[in-house]
């Protein structure tokens, strides 16, 4: 009777195993792919006649190819942040692009108050796994460890600040090997796929490229038509390839979820067009950029121009592995697995309209096919936008049909009063929601910093204004190289 006992109970906790793995089964793998200034027209399968992107092309067509894609903002910091949050930058509170050797940004950050991507896979068990550019604060209360990542691998600032990098804690370069990247980073992901494959993981796969600086393999100098840049374009699509094939082998990829991204357009207009614009700026250019979501046996797949934008990924990703959003915040996405299963994408209202927000600066409204600039004056610029200087002298809105005129050439706000009229009371409801220069707005959030009671701004020509003792924590504690003082004739 006791060997019939303990049989039994070896065949329960048998069944018990093979039930948590079939279970681990449905849950599936998220790699997230997130370049940097990749434009809107740098892949084959988005117009790119100078290089060849066969792997992300792959990927589009057996997946969703969006064309009508936009990030949260026209820079690094905080169109990350949006990614990463599901909340429009000024939403929480990460507006500003953070250099970690000015004065006025060092010690700021991705509040730990907010509720990452990675902190939601942590709640249903995932591995959580993270390579590459972090960009949202560089003291420890920052640390990706600290905002639900298990590990880290890379040159977490833009390398242009800080070219520092890390496996897990340790050094391992103290200036990295820009001609080695991608292959470390394929490299590290191969490993991470082969260690973590017998259980669900979320790999964040932030590359620093094509941001400058960048240097293409060995292998792949002078393999594109496209000069130096488009060789190391090339080399990314060859990573994403290397990863597919390791998910293949270990018969993972049809349990995996993989999702390609650019945080904001590239710094040059012929690799954004038929797009106006670039990255730092409101216009089409430096906010639409490619973006792509694959999965097996997706009930819709192929080319769309539904609107979709960066915060859309948090709901789509949190919906995917069945961890529901947190009650107690806004998030300004919708998740777009309806979509995914053909049907149609549920937004919390019928036209819900798209912010162009540049620092704390609205610069543009879109409602459906509708987009409007807004007059802006010098002192409202962040300091990184200087592209766009046109519409400083904008005495009244300007309005685009973006439906037929995606290059925003023509303007139809005479045509069009109602429109204007429409969007300028939407741009008013926005920032008295999301604020705007030098005024809080009433759903924001608290920017992340080690030093809570000092003010944040954008501009050191704002911060130059602030009475020493109101930012004395953050001066008398900087280590870094402060751009504004004068250089000794």
């Amino acid at each position: 009777m006791k060997h019939i006992l303990l049989f039994s109970i070896s065949i329960l906790s048998l069944c018990v195993n093979i039930e948590s793995k079939a279970v681990n089964a449905k849950r599936p793998n998220v790699i997230f792919i997130l370049f940097d200034d990749m434009g809107y027209s740098d892949l084959s399968c988005y117009g790119a006649k100078s290089v060849q992107t066969p792997n992300m092309d792959r990927l589009a067509k057996e997946g969703l190819q969006f064309t009508n894609f936009m990030t949260g903002a026209s820079i690094c910091t905080p169109s990350r942040a949006c990614f990463l949050t599901g909340a429009y930058p000024q939403r929480c509170g990460s507006y500003s692009g953070i250099n970690e050797n000015r004065e006025e940004h060092w010690f700021l950050g991705l509040n730990p108050n907010e509720i990452t991507l990675a902190e939601q896979f942590k709640k249903q068990d995932y591995t959580t796994l993270m390579i590459g550019k972090w960009h949202l604060g560089t003291e420890e209360k920052f640390s990706y460890y600290n905002q639900g990542f298990d590990h880290y691998y890379g040159a977490p600032s833009n390398m242009g600040h800080n070219p520092i990098f890390y496996d897990e804690r340790e050094v391992v370069y103290e200036k990295t090997p820009i001609v080695k990247l991608t292959s470390l980073y394929t490299s590290k992901a191969l490993e991470y796929i082969e260690e973590y494959k017998e259980t669900p993981f979320f790999l964040y796969y932030a590359h620093n490229y094509p941001h400058s600086p960048y240097k293409p393999g060995i292998n792949f100098k002078g393999s594109s038509n496209g000069g130096i840049r488009g060789d190391v374009i090339q080399e990314l699509d060859w990573s994403i390839g290397e990863i597919i094939k390791t998910l293949e082998k270990n018969k993972i990829l049809d349990n995996t979820v993989i999702v390609i991204a650019s945080d904001n357009g590239a710094t040059e207009n012929k690799y954004v067009l038929p797009l106006r614009g670039t990255k730092y700026v409101s216009l089409e250019g430096g906010h639409r950029v490619p973006f792509i979501i694959y999965a097996k046996d997706l009930k819709r797949t192929g080319k769309t121009d539904v609107e979709v934008h960066a915060m859309d990924v948090f709901p789509t990703v949190s919906e995917l592995i069945g961890e529901p959003l947190a009650k107690d915040r806004i998030y300004d996405g919708t998740s777009l697995v309806p979509y995914m299963n053909n049907q149609e994408i549920q937004r919390k209202t019928e036209q819900e309209p798209f912010y162009y927000y540049n620092g704390s600066n609205l610069q543009a409204v879109r409602l459906g096919k509708w987009k409007m600039h807004l007059p802006r004056k010098k002192e409202q610029l962040p300091f990184w936008d200087r592209r766009n200087l046109a519409y400083l002298e904008l005495k009244k809105p300007v309005l685009f049909d973006l439906s037929t005129d995606i290059g925003e050439k023509t303007d139809v706000a005479s045509e069009h009063p109602e429109v204007v009229s429409k969007l300028t009371k939407l741009a008013k409801e926005g920032i008295e929601k999301l604020g705007e220069y030098q005024q809080r707005g009433s759903e924001q959030r608290a920017t992340g910093s080690v030093y809570p009671t000092v003010p944040v701004v954008v501009n050191n020509a704002d911060w130059q204004k602030i009475p020493y003792e109101d930012k004395k924590a953050a001066v008398d504690n900087f280590k870094g190289t402060t751009p504004t003082k004068k250089k000794k004739k």
